[in-house]
């Protein structure tokens, strides 16, 4: 996981007797009270194994290719590479790490806009031939160092350019000229890769048409990502590409069609515990329109022991981190909340990783439980941090685990590298 590293033996805590995730949460909290009352995460498989279940029952027909850079931890990487799942890698690291979790070099794309020498060179090393394409700069370094790749070309629609500031990706009009350079180049195009798939699914039809008349072999239509995790969301998606994708790459054509369901894989199977360090409260006064009528509300500003240098990185870059539940804490309708804020421990004015919520009254050593935390670091940040890097304890349910077998998972194949212990408190 970015800015989390994971235990070198893959031991996984094997819940049996109707042992829940709450109480490996509350377990290793009491643990943490006897010592230095440090942050660590749980991560729930069969969370992950749900999600893979969800996508197979919604949408078959799509191959599901995880973008590495999500989460990196080497155990959702070998659990998603045993369940079958293709892999979207950035650079040579990512690389390295799916090929060493046993994933085969054809179920690997390497899709950086702009790669570096080295990570092309490491990919014809180890023939990996998918890679992604959006300029003909790109494509004279891929045809110099890598002449039998297999491109996918990235188009972007006007309707996404619109909604992005920084759009990548080769307009409907340049792909033509792309193709042709490629042709002329001998690298093949195998296909297209999508930004806004349910605007741009005729784009990549035409795309598709020119590839062709070049005489292309076009078979790969990736239609991104954007998959938040939700069932109601995959539905919705579903229902909007599957007539387009009837209409204009029917399962006669032969078009293998993939997506990148990051986030929707991994959010829901990690959750971050950490531990209030600090306390401040501030009292706002403000006048109202009643003449000589004072108001005044308090607000809590709480200080916990990890912070935007450490697993809540995303919120550096403009991401919103949502409101965590408070460990062990019924809450009655009687109880008062208060306007709340969450902050890291560095006390720089950026470490804020909750800008406002509701929240009753909070001790220093109370635990916060933050859900939903497997896309929750960035590697671009975890140099910033200095402190040693987050525990992850895995956990299983028997139910889930049998699930895993049924679908194929094995200790002595699929996943030899894990360690499966009975939890026990």
């Amino acid at each position: 996981m970015k800015g989390l590293t994971d235990q070198p033996s893959y031991i996984v805590e094997l819940l049996e007797g109707g042992v829940t995730l709450e109480d490996v949460i509350d377990g290793h909290i009491c643990e943490q009270a006897l010592v230095e009352k440090s942050a660590f995460v749980v991560g729930d498989l069969g969370a992950l194994m749900r999600q893979h279940l969800c996508w197979q029952s919604l949408v078959p027909h799509v191959q599901p290719y995880y973008p590495v850079k999500c989460n990196s931890s080497p155990v959702a990487i070998e659990l998603l590479a045993s369940l079958g799942l293709g892999f979207i890698c950035a650079n040579k690291a990512e690389m390295s790490l799916v090929l060493d979790h046993g994933v085969p070099p054809e179920n690997i794309i390497l899709s950086s806009v702009f790669k570096q020498l080295a990570h092309i060179k490491y990919a014809v090393k180890n023939n990996i031939q998918h890679l992604v394409c959006e300029n003909e700069a790109e494509l004279s370094k891929i045809a110099r160092l890598h002449p039998n790749a297999k491109l996918l070309l990235q188009l972007t629609t006007e309707a996404h350019a619109a909604e992005t500031s920084m759009a990548f990706g080769s307009s409907l009009k340049s792909c033509r000229h792309l193709l042709e350079a490629a042709k002329e180049l001998g690298v093949e195009v195998v296909g297209d890769l999508q930004q806004a798939y349910t605007h741009a699914l005729s784009d990549a039809r035409c795309v598709f048409d020119m590839g062709v008349e070049l005489g292309f072999n076009m078979n790969i239509l990736d239609i991104g990502g954007g998959f938040t995790g939700s069932e109601f969301q995959l539905k919705q998606v579903e229902t909007a590409v599957r007539p387009l994708l009837d209409a204009y790459f029917p399962q006669l054509s032969g078009v293998q069609v993939l997506a990148q369901p990051g986030s929707f894989y991994v959010a829901s199977a990690f959750s971050l515990a950490v531990n209030v360090i600090g306390k401040k409260v501030v009292t706002r006064h403000w006048d109202t329109l009643a003449q000589g009528e004072n108001n005044e509300d308090t607000e809590f500003l709480y200080y916990m022991n990890e912070g935007v240098y450490g697993p809540f990185g995303r919120k550096l870059l403009g991401n919103s981190i949502p409101a965590p539940s408070v460990h062990k804490r019924v809450l009655c309708a009687e109880e008062a909340m208060y306007a709340s804020s969450l902050w890291g421990p560095s006390l720089d004015p950026l470490d804020q990783v909750v800008e406002r919520c509701l929240l009753p009254e909070l001790s220093v050593g109370d635990w916060l439980l933050f859900s939903n935390m497997g896309v929750c670091g960035l590697e671009d940040l975890s140099c910033l941090s200095t402190a040693p890097p987050l525990p992850i304890y895995y956990t299983v349910s028997t139910s889930d685990w049998y699930e895993m077998q049924e679908a194929g998972v094995t200790l002595d194949g699929t996943m030899k590298n894990f360690s499966f212990l009975p939890y026990s408190p």
